[in-house]
Order: C-alpha cells, then structure tokens, then sequence
C-alpha cells in the first residue's frame, strides 16, 4: 500500500502506521526519521539539514523533498510505504504529487484519523517517553505504565514527559495543525483520495485502512 496518514498530535498516527507495517511490509516514513536518519548517516543532504536544525530552523521544503526522494528510492520502499505525518502544508503537498509523478507511484489513499480534542489532551499529557535517546520506548503512565519507579522496562532509564506534551505546549500544538495542516483534507478530498476515520480502537482503524485500499 502507498498511503498518507493525516491526523492532529496524539491522533495514533505512528501506531497505526507501526500495525500497517505488519500487515503488508509497507514501510514506515516519517520526516523526523529520515532527517536524523540523513544526518547520522553524513549524507550530503543530511549535512545541509543539520545545519538548520542546529540553528533552530525548519529545513526547507526543497531539501525535506530531496531527502523524501532518496528514501522512497530504497529497495524497501518497493512493497509500498506509509508517510506519516507528512506532507503537513499544501506546497508539500503538491510537491509530493510531483515527486510521486516523477518516481511513477501513485497513493493509493490518504487516511485523516478523526479524534476528539479532549482524547488527544488525554493521550498527550499521559505519555512518557523514555530518556535514553537510542530507545525512546514510548509509555502511558494508564495504558502501558513504565516501571513503578519511573523506568523504562526496555533498558533501564528514566521515563520523562516531553516539554511538548503539557496541555500548554499540546494546545498550541493542536492550533498549529488546525492552521496549517487541516487544509489538507480539502486538498485531498479534491484530489478524490481522501477517507475520514473516526474509531478510537487502533484494530478497528487498520480493519477500515485495509478495506478502502481494496475497494
């Protein structure tokens, strides 16, 4: 499946996307992940995005498009991918189609999970993450606890809550997204790609992901 997963902060997107890649081998694609991933590597896109996240800057979109290429041009792309949480503006948008066009792909859908403001307070202001950077096991102090002390039960380290995830950072988070990112859904409407999935339940989502890709 080649699919895009549109939804605000803490609306289970990387979840999701994790269940799919069980499914069918699709790959998981998220732009925070190739851009570390670019820059660990030393690529020389990932040197020119490192200097302006070094510098507290968002890396532009004609470097974030170059850096999508390369990735989609990965042997493991070949049984499909899941862009998650991106595109996240109408100009990536559109220059998304035109990379697809270039790389002859095509999406097959593009999936805007639905969920209630007051769930993604909940999720958000809940989660904990662990402060290992090469674990960053994620927990739910009331789905999935850490260790009773507060450690992550993968290695060991100290489970903390994000500066982004109080209910402060997460408003305004949320009014970004409604602001620059919700216009998507119209653009994709129009483009005739677009399903709406309201379910909390992460299983009933996949359940309804798989049956559009095959209608």
């Amino acid at each position: 499946m080649r699919i895009v997963l549109l939804g605000a902060p803490g609306a289970g997107k990387g979840t999701i996307a994790k269940l799919l890649t069980d499914y069918d081998g699709s790959v998981q694609i998220s732009t925070g992940d190739i851009l570390r991933g670019a820059v660990k590597a030393q690529t020389e896109l990932g040197k020119k995005a490192q200097g302006y996240m070094e510098r507290g800057e968002l890396v532009p979109d004609d470097l974030i498009m170059e850096i999508m290429e390369a990735r989609l041009k990965e042997p493991d792309c070949e049984k499909g991918f899941i862009l998650d949480g991106f595109p996240r503006t109408i100009p990536q948008a559109e220059a998304l189609k035109k990379l697809l066009e270039k790389l002859n792909l095509k999406l097959d859908k593009v999936i805007n999970l639905d969920v209630p403001k007051d769930v993604i307070l909940d999720r958000l202001t809940t989660r904990r993450t662990c402060s290992n950077p090469d674990c960053q096991e994620i927990y739910n102090i009331k789905s999935k606890p850490p260790t009773p002390d507060g450690k992550c039960l993968k290695c060991g380290s100290p489970v903390v809550q994000r500066a982004d995830e109080t209910v402060e950072a997460i408003t305004k988070r949320l009014e970004t997204y409604n602001e620059k990112t919700a216009p998507l859904i119209e653009y994709y409407e129009k483009e005739g790609l677009l399903k709406t999935i309201s379910s909390l339940s992460s299983e009933e989502i996949v359940e309804k992901i798989k049956e559009s890709i095959k209608q």
